[in-house]
């Protein structure tokens, strides 16, 4: 939406404020303005002048030398245009020095063909004052007016329209009444505190004599629920032409292009409104009668953008005696449009339900100023004086006669309502006490005038009538929000508001320990959809999912999501796809599995879920591709910083592997014996399906799980004093032996001198035999009371540190074969 300064300054009387100022108090009241843009930016140095003497150029037989008077000075300009006026014609000459920014140009004096041009004629394209076109459609320069204003006298001061600044506005779908520069007017003049009164429509300039408009057309409504009322009036005798330049610059600034005197009036008065109409030529309006109705079956209707349109019975036409003439609310028929010889004009205004244009706008692929604006709700109650403005502009600008009378057909009026304010209920829903006149004489200037009050202190109250120009609201929360709005926001004060989480107070606690666990090692969690396809639930080799949408938004959310990882692989995907290789996500959420036998609701089950994918970060090596032992390395990490427990991982069995995940990398995460997790890579087929453009690694944690394992509060040990012993022991042992059951037996043969265990190598090869690999772990032996109670705690002598190892050494080789290697 654009608007007009200029405009809005002739309709705010009182208004002193600068374009500037004006965007700034409308965007903080939530009417956004995206931009302000300058309209005849190269008009300001311009000014009239008098041709005073035409002659021909002395060496280019195409160009004339045009004398100019610019107000008592006297000037040559060396032109080319076609329709330099005779001498006592008044033109627009751009001065030396003046730049023109549609053109890209600044004037200096020039030599051509020996003749030195002092200024430029220029064209109201060169002034950016119509849309630029091809050049061979360029109508020459521009001519004024006679007697427009005396020679010298700058072009902005004679004729006003060639400058403005244009607002581009982004207006949310619930303010219609910002879509017309009077409603714009009603809103600054709130927020500047200014007093204002909607104008009134002025009186025809010549009246029609005879009949009345009902005595040449008739007008039906058979839909009065997509159609409720329908206004129209008429004009004769009008004589179609160009507008005045003040309306056609006003129409061209906002972004209208000009085409007749006719047509342009319904579009300024669109413009002025914000409620569209339409102009018949009544003389094509078969069997002199309007009917509002549904099309009916096969019917057809040739648009005025030349489109022929194959209607439907849902489809809200304007039809006449024989057939549709006009797709309500959206756009005109071809087969009744104003034409150069139309003398009688039916003008049309009426209010469109906001659903059925939407419906009918979006089946035929439609938008238009009309249907934009008949979609989002027009003013109900301003259908006479729409006609009012149209008539008495049409006998201005196109010489008609309005004839007398103004038909409105369909229901009667919807009466007004009111919607009650109380002071208690404002002050406690704002969190600042607003005096109640203030707010009352605040909503009075945004045209909800209050017609009933009473009370006294917090119990103050007013019935406040809500106008028809503001469908959006309804209720007492939206009258307070117009109070909020033109006060400012800044006037309420900054309080964080208790936040009371949805989750029980120590799953909660789990959540915020793991994201934050997350964020810490470097991932960034993602906001993904609850809703997946079903597809992509296969993709993962998983059963379908159970819960489906009634209406989806679209079939890629049709189901309730069994796992977190189709919203991180799609991510995962869609940024691999732009060119982003290293992928570190992750996501908190809830998978929707199957309940008890007999459940209808699904089991929520509160989920984290990772993916890894690019290289690993490296700074004096070569990128390395991430792998299973970083989804090994997070997953303990996460979950043994989330439980303060250690965590072990263990290779998951055939029977019990995710099918998404790759045979030899898949394994389970367990905490004391609990499995709360599982990690690998993504399987290739997995890969391929889901169109991720390479491998990556998953971790996935079930928060359940997690929550019951629990999360013992650390105890402080004290730092030894004593010195432990030492032992590393090379084991070898068949492939299929697990390091971590060769570390645990150690442990437990180790007893209670046995302080750790860790696993420091692993080789195959040299003398080691096939199917076979070297484990060597480093063994501390320490008294267990050394940390607790290191007054009773004794060094271990060498003697007993070494029967326990070989105690270590026999226990691993009764429980696995594992033997010394090198022995």
């Amino acid at each position: 939406m654009r608007a007009s300064y200029r405009w809005l300054r002739e309709l705010i009387p009182g208004l002193e404020a600068t374009p500037q100022e004006i965007a700034e108090r409308l965007t903080h009241a939530g009417i956004e303005v995206e931009a302000i843009t300058e309209y005849g930016a190269g008009t300001g140095p311009v000014v009239v002048a008098e041709v005073r003497k035409i002659e021909p150029h002395p060496t280019r037989p195409k160009l004339r030398l045009v004398t100019v008077d610019r107000g008592g000075a006297e000037q040559r300009i060396v032109c080319g245009a076609p329709n330099v006026p005779d001498p006592g014609g008044l033109v627009a000459l751009a001065p030396v020095g003046t730049h023109l920014p549609e053109v890209g140009v600044t004037l200096t004096p020039r030599d051509i063909g020996g003749v030195v041009s002092e200024g430029m004629l220029c064209s109201e394209m060169e002034l950016g004052l119509v849309a630029s076109g091809k050049k061979e459609e360029d109508p020459g320069i521009l001519i004024l007016r006679a007697g427009i204003a005396a020679p010298g006298t700058p072009l902005e001061k004679a004729e006003p329209a060639t400058h403005d600044w244009i607002f581009h506005l982004g207006l949310t779908p619930n303010r219609p009444d910002a879509l017309g520069h009077i409603g714009l007017a009603r809103e600054i003049a709130a927020l500047f505190g200014l007093s204002w009164t909607r104008p009134r429509p002025e009186a025809p300039a010549q009246i029609a004599e005879g009949a009345r408009v009902e005595e040449h057309v008739s007008v039906t409504v058979e839909d009065t629920e997509r159609c409720p009322q329908y206004g129209a009036a008429m004009v004769v005798d009008v004589k179609i032409g160009p507008s005045p330049d003040a309306v056609r610059y006003r129409l061209e600034s906002l972004g209208v292009r000009s085409i007749s005197n006719v047509v342009d009036v319904t579009n300024l008065v669109m413009l002025e409104y914000g409620h569209p109409m339409h102009a018949f030529d009544l003389e094509d309006v078969r069997g002199k009668k309007i009917i509002v109705r549904r099309a009916r079956a096969a019917e057809t209707l040739k648009t005025l953008d030349g489109a022929d349109r194959k209607l439907e019975a849902d489809d809200l036409v304007i039809a006449d005696a024989e057939g549709p003439t006009a797709l309500a609310g959206i756009m005109g028929g071809a087969n009744s449009e104003i034409h150069a010889t139309t003398e009688r004009v039916l003008l049309e205004c009426a209010y469109f339900t906001p659903r059925g244009v939407r419906r009918t706008a979006r089946r035929h692929g439609m938008h238009t100023e009309s249907s934009h604006r008949f979609e989002r709700g027009v003013d109900a109650g301003d259908l006479e004086d729409v006609l009012a403005r149209a008539t008495a502009l049409l006998t201005q600008i196109a010489g008609g006669k309005a004839v007398p009378g103004t038909i409105v057909a369909g229901v009667a009026r919807a009466a007004g309502r009111t919607e009650k304010l109380r002071s208690a209920r404002m002050n406690a829903l704002l969190g600042v006490e607003v005096p109640f006149e203030e707010a009352t004489a605040i909503l009075a200037r945004l045209g909800f005038p209050a017609r009933a009050a009473g009370g006294e202190g917090e119990g103050r109250w007013a019935e406040i009538e809500v106008p028809t120009h503001r469908p959006d609201i309804a209720g007492e929360a939206d009258l307070i929000e117009e109070v909020v709005r033109v006060r400012g926001l800044g006037t309420v004060p900054t309080v964080l508001p208790a936040l009371r989480p949805q989750l029980p107070r120590k799953a909660f606690e789990l959540q915020l320990r793991l994201r934050h666990a997350a964020v810490a090692v470097g991932l960034s969690e993602a906001i993904t959809y609850g809703f997946v396809s079903q597809e992509e639930i296969a993709a993962l080799g998983l059963p379908p999912a159970r819960f489906r949408l009634i209406n989806p938004i679209t079939e890629a959310r049709a189901v309730m999501r069994t796992s977190l990882l189709p919203g991180l692989l799609e991510a995962l995907g869609r940024a691999r796809r732009h060119g982003v290789q290293d992928v570190r996500l992750f996501s908190v959420g809830a998978r929707f599995l199957p309940g008890p036998e007999g459940a209808k609701l699904a089991d929520e089950v509160p989920s984290f879920a990772a993916v890894l994918a690019g290289s690993r970060q490296s700074v004096l090596s070569k990128p390395v591709e991430v792998d299973v032992y970083d989804a090994k390395g997070l997953a303990v990490e996460l979950v043994e910083r989330v439980t303060r427990q250690k965590a072990e991982v263990r290779h998951q069995p055939a029977d019990g592997r995710a099918p998404y995940l790759h045979p030899r990398g898949a394994a389970d995460v367990l905490v004391a014996g609990q499995v709360v997790g599982a990690f690998g890579p993504i399987h290739p087929d997995v890969a391929d399906a889901l169109d991720l453009g390479g491998s990556c690694v998953v971790v996935e944690l079930d928060l359940r799980a997690l929550d019951a394992v629990g999360a013992p509060v650390p105890q402080y040990r004290p730092i030894p004093v004593l010195p432990a012993a030492t032992r590393d022991i090379a084991l070898v042992v068949p492939d299929e032996v697990e390091a971590g059951a060769v570390g645990g037996a150690i442990r437990e043969a180790g007893g209670d001198l046995c302080e750790s265990v860790e696993l420091f190598d692993l080789f195959r090869g040299g003398n080691i035999p096939a199917g076979q690999r070297s484990l060597a772990f480093h063994v501390v032996y320490r008294d267990p009371r050394a940390s607790t109670e290191p007054d009773k705690a004794r060094t271990l002598t060498d003697e007993e540190v070494d029967r326990r190892h070989k105690a270590v050494v026999e226990a691993v080789h009764a429980r696995f074969g594992a033997t010394l290697r090198g022995a």
